[in-house]
């Protein structure tokens, strides 16, 4: 039997049952089946199946259309046989006191005392299983998986992007204690330098009065010593007693001034500063914050709007008119960092938990729409005239970088993302692709018109695509093969441009030409809800997004530098 190719049990991800060719394995090559053939137990691939069929022409080989009645992949069969516990036993029983499958050691090691150990080949017997809900029930646990997955990532960024905001504070706070200090230590300098100027001034007084006194006593002296031995007995008076006058004011003046110690300043610092800052164990308390996750609510709860708010996202390069921005998409990350496509500027814009720009990175090839890949990338589809394709963008320290790109035949317009599903319309049919580019199948087709395949959307647990038919104003529901499962069209949807599905199954979507916000049932099939009209400012709307980090609703409109961000209830 040909061996099982790319088993889930090697890759850890959705069950990928393929085979290679028995005839190319026996020459030691390695073909993927296409065939499978009861009567010889045998695959065989393209090529193989011609020869295999000349030779015999009554067998019936099923194809890959028909692998229901294909045999389940040894590489399977072991997988799902194998203890968990002994890793080289097979499963044999069920122990239904304990609920537990059990090989034959576990029964003889631990349930030997069990009243009710079952072989698995009795009870299959009389048991039926209902695969199917199984298959559901794991499609619901792997999208509320990765949903928590995604919200851990999302946790992790968001406590590096709080830890450089902090980091930011810290330092903030330090130069507010730098600048405290500097503010002192001029207020100390400059009464340091007034008490030097005032002592100064005192000191040069003293300086001057005894450079008089000295100046005026030697012009006495000299008097003396002129008249001297002249028998001026009238000048001899006078002189007698100006010097005696001078000789008491020196004397005065030498008692008040020259008792004085040698003048000096002194500065006494104020310990108490050091000791205040000794004492602190740092610069402010580090705290840890944990908010609490929206939890999955109820998909058909009407949202109620609370109040609306404006953020012009322009850049200094974009035209200054107020029509010089197109946000044709919005995506919300989990760390709570806003992307906006501006598909008029060609352009990505990121935006912080307040819609304030940070940072941008140009997309060449005329940009379509945008869905979220992982928590730190986006998909943008483009649409130019020599390529066409998907460009994948990553936010990486709060800055946008290029990553890898996929190229395809057709036109791109809408995207969804769902578990390494990549679902790509081309204005006329919708794609599932994987994220390698591999085409998967073509869901659905509709050439009546053009655009009637523009936007797509897919739920949290990726059981139903919604799809937007513009021309004819149509929001479409399918299931995940592709089938229409519902329509829905409303007087008050007029050109539908984009679908959005929040994390609780909640369907928003806008009409471009008929100004609306309407929310729709997670089935597709009624309206719920008005959200928004043009009385609320809306004006031609061409993409909406529900941010569930601030309970509110995003809007981007055509030609217009703002998004609209409605509060909700």
């Amino acid at each position: 039997m040909a061996t099982f190719l790319q088993s889930s049990v090697e890759k850890g991800s959705d069950m990928v049952q393929d085979f290679f060719c028995s005839t190319c394995e026996e020459e030691k090559l390695e073909e993927s089946a296409d065939y499978y053939c009861e009567s010889c137990v045998k695959f065989y691939c393209g090529k193989c199946i011609h020869l295999h069929s000349q030779l015999f022409k009554k067998h019936s080989p099923h194809g890959r259309s028909d692998m229901k009645k294909w045999p389940v992949a040894k590489k399977v069969e072991d997988f799902l046989f194998k203890c968990d516990v002994h890793k080289e036993e097979k499963l044999a029983m069920l122990c239904k006191d304990h609920g537990q499958l059990c090989c034959n050691n576990c029964a003889f090691l631990n349930h030997r005392q069990c009243k009710t150990v079952i072989l698995l080949s009795d009870l299959v017997q009389n048991t039926s299983t209902d695969l199917k809900q199984v298959s559901v029930t794991i499609q619901t646990s792997l999208a509320e998986l990765k949903k928590l997955q995604d919200n851990q990532e999302a946790s992790i960024q968001s406590v590096q992007i709080s830890y450089d905001e902090q980091l930011q504070k810290i330092q903030e706070t330090r130069q507010k204690v730098l600048e405290a200090l500097d503010v002192l230590e001029k207020k100390t300098l400059q009464e340091m330098k007034d008490n030097l100027t005032k002592l100064q001034a005192s000191l040069k007084s003293d300086v001057d009065k005894c450079a008089t006194l000295r100046d005026e006593l030697k012009q006495l002296g000299d008097a003396i010593q002129d008249i001297n031995d002249k028998s001026k007995r009238e000048l001899s008076f006078i002189a007698s007693i100006k010097c005696l006058d001078k000789i008491q004011q020196l004397e005065k003046y030498r008692k008040e001034n020259f008792a004085q110690l040698k003048s000096s300043i002194t500065f006494q610092p104020n310990s108490e500063i050091v000791q205040y800052l000794s004492k602190l164990s740092g610069l402010g308390r580090i705290e840890h914050y944990a908010q609490t996750l929206t939890v999955q609510g109820f998909p058909d709860q009407v949202i109620r709007i609370d109040g609306k708010s404006e953020y012009d996202v322009r850049l200094r390069n974009d035209s200054n008119n107020e029509f010089s921005c197109r946000i044709s998409d919005i995506c919300v990350l989990p760390s709570g960092e806003v992307l906006v496509l501006d598909d008029e500027n060609r352009n990505v814009k990121l935006l912080n938990q307040h819609y304030q720009l940070v940072s941008h990175c140009s997309v060449s090839d005329e940009p379509q729409f945008m869905c979220q890949i992982t928590s730190s990338e986006v998909g943008v589809t483009f649409c130019g005239f020599s390529r066409k394709g998907v460009q994948f963008i990553k936010v990486n320290n709060n800055q946008l970088v290029k990553d890898r790109m996929l190229e395809f035949q057709h036109c791109c317009y809408g995207i969804a993302f769902h578990q390494e599903d990549l679902f790509v319309t081309s204005g006329t049919e919708l794609y599932n692709y994987s994220l390698s580019g591999k085409l998967g199948s073509k869901l659905h087709e509709d050439k009546s018109n053009t655009f009637t395949v523009l936007s797509c959307a897919v739920s949290p647990t990726g059981d139903k695509l919604y799809v937007t038919n513009r021309s004819q104003n149509k929001l479409l529901t399918l299931a995940r093969d592709g089938s229409v499962l519902s329509i829905f069209v409303d007087d008050e949807l007029e050109s539908p441009t984009r679908v959005h599905v929040t994390s609780e199954d909640k369907v928003l979507v806008c009409g471009r030409f008929s100004n609306t916000i309407l929310q729709v049932d997670s089935q597709g099939s009624k309206k719920l809800a008005t959200l928004a009209t043009e009385r609320d400012g809306l004006k031609r709307p061409v993409s909406v997004c529900f941010n569930s980090h601030t309970d509110c609703i995003i809007v981007g409109m055509w030609n217009n530098t703002k998004i609209l961000v409605y509060k909700i209830k």
